[in-house]
């Protein structure tokens, strides 16, 4: 028996989700252009009538510019009187009148999305109107009344509060900083969250943060000391379970927290850690944050399991000073049918067009998001206010442009330079991500979600056949399917291109195990514990491995190894029975096999190979 060799290792991005800086509210000439601007007549009409701000504006700036502009929160004023906003009454037109306030990035002309915080052409024309009619207050009784916003945790108490064990302590200057936060087995048993609610720490300083799930324990080895945390924009999280379900659990300023739809919670077990990455701004002198997470915890098991599509193209990313119309492309067939939820554009700061569409079965498209002027500032997660069916066959296309000339007002070079891709903000990145959840299933048992992860494993090797995660992830998904052959081969790759990764080389050892070549498994799953040596499957595959080869002295001390690691792992505790019994030791093979069948009466190995210690004793009497 071989320890989780088939495992699933995902790669995922950190969403960069940035909240505004104070320079971002304030219009530079020729830096936008209008999107449905009101027109001549809509403004004419608004200028027929007295515009006030107790009848007409504050109902507006309560419901798009309140949850951001007020106090606590990371905006650099507060709207929420009438002297906020005659103070700042131009602006507030000017921003309006460009579309860069309230921040909205999709087109008009997309599906309709949730929370769409796009003003209509006619409260623009209002706005407008009121400014250049002298911004008067207006009827203080036909005011509505002032939002009222939920101070502190905003879905009430949570079922539980977790704290970053460390504070994190920010620099006074230099350039953004990203840190990720490891919440170590936040519950000591298997759990559904229906939502997750993130406290960041001053919300000045933090531009986004974002939730990753971390099953395998992974990034915990990435810190120095436990509960530390680690520097990193973009980070691998390996799981080696076939584990595809997928939400985006991100905070942004303003935003509220989300709450899963019925029968889509999140499981979260007792030996799982939660990830927070936090992109942060230095404010000009030392700063420390320590976050929390509320965990809102269900009964309701989730019965529908969405999954991440990650499309990118960063291997076209070389981009030339001076090129306005750089395009990177990517198109992935989808194998089930499936319903769109959301999706998530990502580039740096030399983006400028970023569009997805489907192509559908019969040849019609339809638009997924179009950003025709994109702003790293702004960006978002869109949930579609309904779910989008594209069937099985259909075609998702990204077309990204950038712009790497003096023109660009964003270009963080001057003069431009050559750009590749890369994590840092001065580099760039062509990434779509989109949440979708699988119909019914493909039918003879098969998980629509396994079929939907080997067509984007194999799409990814067409375009790179040196992508570390695509081999790794078709090895484990060919072999839970029963294709070992093929399955090793893609291991092999793994481990040629990463040759120090503990998981790769764990995961083809076991698959040579599992194919009863033991004898050469044994090497592989050596270099799985040279880069990680508390590696539990490692131990544990390893002792299987030499006791395969009649090494039973030197499976004794791996599996010795497995059980002090997971003492609750009643398969390790009967294979170090079955260790202790061919070297002879009988009263202590007997110890194991009884301490396994406690932690599970109905495990096979130790209920035989104990009832078979009993047999022998009783034939010893006997003679």
């Amino acid at each position: 028996m071989t320890r989780n060799s088939q495992g699933v290792a995902v790669s995922l991005l950190f969403f960069a989700l940035i909240a505004v800086t104070a320079a971002a509210h304030y219009p530079r000439d020729g830096a936008e252009g209008r999107t449905t601007a009101p027109s001549s007549q809509e403004l004419r009409t608004a200028a027929r009538t007295q515009v006030t701000f107790a009848h007409d504006i504050a109902p507006i700036l309560f419901h798009s510019c309140a949850p951001c502009h007020r106090p606590g929160e990371a905006a650099p004023f507060a709207l929420l009187t009438y002297a906020d906003a005659k103070t700042h009454a131009h602006q507030i037109a000017a921003v309006a009148a460009r579309r860069i306030m309230p921040p909205w990035l999709p087109a008009p002309d997309d599906p309709k999305f949730a929370d769409d915080l796009r003003l209509s052409p006619e409260q623009i024309a209002l706005i407008q109107a009121w400014v250049d009619q002298g911004a008067a207050e207006g009827d203080r009784s036909a005011m509505p009344a002032k939002p009222q916003f939920v101070e502190g945790w905003q879905l009430g108490q949570p079922d539980l509060v977790v704290r970053a064990t460390h504070p994190f302590a920010l620099p006074p200057g230099g350039s953004d900083t990203y840190w990720n936060f490891v919440f170590r087995s936040p519950v000591p048993q298997n759990r559904w969250l229906k939502a997750i609610e993130i406290r960041p720490g001053d919300k000045r300083l933090v531009h986004h943060a974002n939730v990753l799930v971390d099953r395998g324990q992974t990034a915990r080895l990435l810190e120095k000391q436990p509960g530390s945390g680690f520097g990193g924009m973009e980070l691998t999280i390996e799981s080696e379970g076939f584990d595809p379900d997928s939400h985006f659990l991100f905070w942004k300023p303003g935003s509220a927290p989300y709450v899963e739809p019925e029968g889509m919670a999140i499981r979260l077990d007792k030996d799982n850690d939660l990830v927070l990455n936090t992109h942060l701004q230095p404010s000009g002198k030392p700063e420390t944050l320590q976050p929390t997470l509320g965990l809102y915890f269900t009964d309701r098991p989730a019965t529908l399991h969405p999954i991440l599509l990650p499309m990118e193209n960063d291997g076209l990313l070389d981009i030339p000073p001076g090129e306005k119309d750089f395009l990177v492309s990517d198109d992935f067939t989808v194998p089930v049918d499936v319903d769109l939820l959301a999706i998530y554009p990502h580039a740096h700061h030399l983006g400028r067009d970023l569009q997805a569409f489907a192509t559908l079965p019969d040849g019609t498209t339809r638009s997924l998001i179009h950003i025709a002027r994109w702003d790293l500032n702004w960006q978002a997660v869109y949930r579609y206010a309904e779910p989008m069916l594209l069937p099985r066959g259909t075609t998702i296309s990204m077309r990204f442009t950038y712009d790497n000339s003096a023109d660009n007002i964003r270009n963080p070079n001057h003069p431009p330079q050559r750009v590749v891709a890369g994590n840092r903000a001065r580099d760039e990145m062509a990434h779509l991500w989109l949440q979708v959840l699988p119909r019914d299933s493909a039918g003879g048992g098969v998980d629509s979600r396994a079929l939907i992860q080997e067509a984007m494993a194999r799409h990814n090797l067409q375009k790179n056949p040196n992508d570390f995660e695509a081999h790794y992830n078709l090895a484990a998904l060919l072999q839970m399917r029963g294709e070992l052959a093929e399955s090793a081969a893609h291991f092999a790759e793994a481990v040629r291109i990463r040759p120090e990764d503990a998981t790769a080389n764990n995961a083809f050892g076991g698959a040579l195990l599992g194919s009863g070549r033991s004898g050469e498994s044994i090497a592989f799953l050596l270099a799985a514990l040279k880069a990680r040596p508390d590696y539990f499957d490692a131990h544990y595959n390893l002792g299987n491995a030499l006791a395969s080869q009649g090494d039973f002295y030197g499976a004794l001390v791996h599996f010795r190894a497995a059980v002090r690691l997971n003492p609750e792992d009643a398969n390790a505790e009967a294979n170090l029975g079955s260790a202790f019994a061919a070297t002879g030791n009988v009263k202590e093979a007997r110890f194991h096999y009884e301490r396994a069948l406690r932690l599970d009466p109905h495990n096979a190995l130790a209920r035989e190979n104990l009832q078979q210690l009993d047999q022998d004793r009783t034939s010893n009497h006997q003679n």
